[in-house]
């Protein structure tokens, strides 16, 4: 601790001229004239700095010193209470940091009718579209190949909604009514599927360089971005839509550009959201020193459960027009993100 500034009234009926050492810490003592209601102010922060002392903290840092504000009232604006290993509540306890936040998309950041509204509608009705202007490059030539394969284990497995897509020769306009079909099947079965997400994406990317689509987040969303970032905590996307989908909605908000808060975006290619496996291997890749470092939101209840078997930490966003979740499912719930 650098400097402690105290009034010698402060000190529970101790001498004026009483010094009290504490290891690692300057006092300064101010001579006694100030009103009560200032010492009572002084005797709070020299029992917040006790605490801290007691916890191994060393960060409160005092830069100006308590001010009078007139009619004996003091304030501590100048007095950051950020510390490394934590943070102080309403309770002076401290609670830790996470050193990054990795958070779901669709009702935790942004709510569910901008995706099954908005941005569901748009892939729809624009797919074939999409896939007739620029079925010869090697981006759609690489989202078919992707979907030819897709379909095939559909067919496989007797999906309901799949078609068999013929071959190239069949023709360009065979080929992309049958693409148009499967993906209207896939979209209304609402599938996490990396074949259907990462087309969805670039149909998507065309809307918002022409400038038909904006994304959507919380009111809440920039300002906690903000302070993370102001704290050092990294934040993370984990979404069912692809990197690039992801990167679009961030891009373009109603709140301007939001990727500069954001370190790194993972989507189905890490995994399955709803498998165990995924949160190590996202928190592996973040190079935390265990998975509880890393606190992931969601609002899927099986999200939440994969995840706290993997280690992290997990808050549930209640947001509106999100579903219901279980009875006694055991998880703390946020309606916003300064809650945190």
């Amino acid at each position: 601790m650098d400097c402690l500034l105290m009034d010698p009234s402060c000190l529970c009926g101790l001498p004026s001229h009483t010094l009290v050492k504490l290891p690692g810490v300057r006092v300064a003592l101010l001579f006694p004239q100030s009103l009560c209601l200032q010492a009572e102010g002084y005797r709070f922060l020299f029992n917040d700095a006790l605490e801290l002392h007691h916890l191994g903290l060393n960060n409160l840092i005092s830069n100006n010193g308590p001010q009078q504000t007139g009619k004996g009232a003091v304030s501590y604006a100048n007095i950051s209470t950020y510390v490394k290993a934590g943070a102080l509540n309403s309770d002076n306890r401290t609670e830790p940091l996470p050193r990054c936040v990795v958070l779901d998309i669709e009702g935790t950041t942004t709510p569910i009718s901008f995706v099954t509204d908005v941005l569901f509608p748009y892939a729809r009705d624009n797919v074939g579209r999409h896939l007739s202007a620029t079925f010869e490059t090697p981006e759609t030539r690489d989202d078919i190949k992707l979907l030819r394969s897709q379909v095939e284990d559909d067919l496989k497995q007797g999906v309901q909604g799949a078609v068999p897509i013929p071959g190239d020769e069949a023709g360009k306009e065979q080929v992309i009514a049958a693409l148009v079909a499967n993906v209207e099947a896939m979209i209304k079965a609402d599938r996490k599927i990396t074949a259907l997400k990462q087309l969805q994406g670039h149909i998507w990317q065309t809307g918002f360089e022409n400038n038909e689509l904006e994304g959507v987040v919380f009111e809440d969303v920039p300002k906690a971005l903000t302070n993370w970032h102001s704290l050092g905590i990294k934040a993370y996307i984990y979404s069912s839509g692809s990197r690039l989908a992801q990167r679009l909605i961030f891009g373009k908000t109603n709140y301007g550009d939001l990727r500069k808060y954001l370190c790194g975006f993972f989507d189905t290619n890490v995994g399955n959201k709803k498998e165990t496996r995924s949160y190590i291997e996202i928190s592996e890749s973040l190079g935390v020193d265990k998975p509880s470092d890393v606190l992931f939101l969601t609002d899927v209840y099986q999200e939440a459960v994969a995840a706290k078997d993997a280690g992290l930490e997990v808050l549930i966003s209640v947001r509106p027009g999100n579903g219901p979740l279980p009875e006694n499912h055991g998880f703390k719930t946020i309606s916003s993100f300064l809650e945190i």
